[in-house]
């Protein structure tokens, strides 16, 4: 029978070894720290890349006199590259368009997505354009985001350009505002979060990884097995001390982004799932590798193969609406990012529902991985 005695005396023993490793304490608390003051020294103030949504419901068909002029507008806005003087700044914004399907709630896309830019394009456009029939293009916005400005700027220089196309210039398209209340994003805003999964990730999957495999090598797993602690129980001492690991990274990082580079972070108890089903689910995957595979070296390589893309390619250094589509549905695979999602959602955005939904894959990813690592994990070798 598992005894929470036994955990706890094993909680403490493996804590004071891992306080001992300089390298295990260096990559678990201090390296995330370096990093973010590294990347925020580094894009302090940036806007990074503006995404515009843009939701086209110029459908068509179209044949002459009537062509499709929707199209060259979207066009127009695509790849744009806006110099930071609109908002007294040297940075200069790329801007990328993505398209929003005609059939849905374009306002509340916008809030369901966490973004506040975007362009409904009406029926018809096309046809008042070649008419000469004014008609209203609706702009979402906030005020309070310095990328709804330079979205406004580039909207207008480009209704501009179109009205300028017309016979004596007559201002056919004509620009209606509209708010979506989301909260900023400064690239640091995003970092915090992506830095605090990073070392959810990191140490658990590293640390489980070489000492599974280290104990089956040495033995040491056969030793343990001739004493009264279980093997549960000497995983979930694990699991506990990754999780007061994570906590510990967690406040660091949110005080260094805080307090260090006006980071805009909302703390709720929403939070606290991600906190402990993280360290769980990277424990467990660590401790899976290390034991499915029959060397260290071998645990190390394929350790570095599931770690390294989820490292990179699950938002935490850079949101993941900045990748290319490919990139953004391999993403969707990787356990990582949905806890990345989950923490901006909520940290961030303040977008619930959303992180709820990332709870429950995360919940659920995680308890196939426990299950399947104490399946497989033995004392004992056959």
């Amino acid at each position: 029978m598992s005894s929470a005695r036994r955990t706890i005396a094993d909680l403490r023993l493996f804590g004071r070894g891992y306080l001992r490793n300089i390298v295990g304490l260096f990559f678990g608390i201090i390296f995330p720290v370096i990093i973010i003051s590294l990347f925020g020294a580094i894009f302090a103030g940036s806007g990074g890349a503006v995404t515009i949504f843009v939701q086209n419901k110029d459908t068509g068909p179209f044949n002459l006199p009537i062509t499709d002029i929707a199209t060259p507008f979207i066009n127009a806005l695509n790849g744009t590259n806006v110099n930071g003087t609109l908002l007294n700044s040297n940075t200069t914004w790329p801007i990328t368009v993505q398209l929003v399907d005609p059939s849905v709630n374009f306002s509340r896309y916008l809030a369901d997505h966490s973004a506040s830019d975007g362009v409904m394009i009406p029926q018809n456009f096309s046809l008042n354009y070649v008419a000469g029939q004014p008609f209203n293009i609706t702009v979402y916005g906030n005020p309070a985001q310095s990328s709804s400005a330079i979205v406004s700027g580039v909207i207008d220089a480009v209704v501009n350009g179109f009205n300028l196309q017309r016979v004596h210039g007559t201002n056919t398209i004509q620009v209606t505002s509209a708010t979506v209340n989301t909260e900023q994003t400064k690239y640091i805003d995003f970092l915090v979060p992506g830095l605090i999964g990073f070392s959810i990730l990191v140490s658990p999957m590293f640390s489980m990884v070489n000492i599974t495999s280290e104990y089956k090598k040495v033995k040491l797993f056969k030793q343990l097995s001739l004493t009264p602690l279980h093997k549960m129980e000497w995983l979930a001492s694990k699991v506990i001390f990754y999780i007061i690991l994570s906590v510990i990274s967690f406040l660091f990082l949110v005080v260094v982004g805080v307090y260090g580079f006006g980071a805009h972070m909302t703390l709720t108890p929403w939070l606290i799932p991600f906190l402990i089903l993280g360290p769980m689910l990277f424990s467990s995957l660590g401790m899976l590798v290390g034991t499915v595979t029959k060397s260290v070296e071998t645990a190390s390589v394929l350790g570095n193969i599931i770690t390294f893309p989820m490292m990179f390619l699950s938002g935490t250094f850079f949101p993941i609406a900045t990748m290319p589509a490919y990139l953004q549905n391999f993403a969707h695979v990787l356990p990582l990012f949905y806890i990345v999602e989950g923490l901006n959602n909520v940290m961030v955005y303040g977008n619930i529902p959303a992180a709820l939904l990332d709870i429950a894959v995360t919940t659920a990813i995680t308890a196939v991985v426990f299950v399947a690592a104490a399946k497989i994990f033995k004392w004992r070798e056959d």
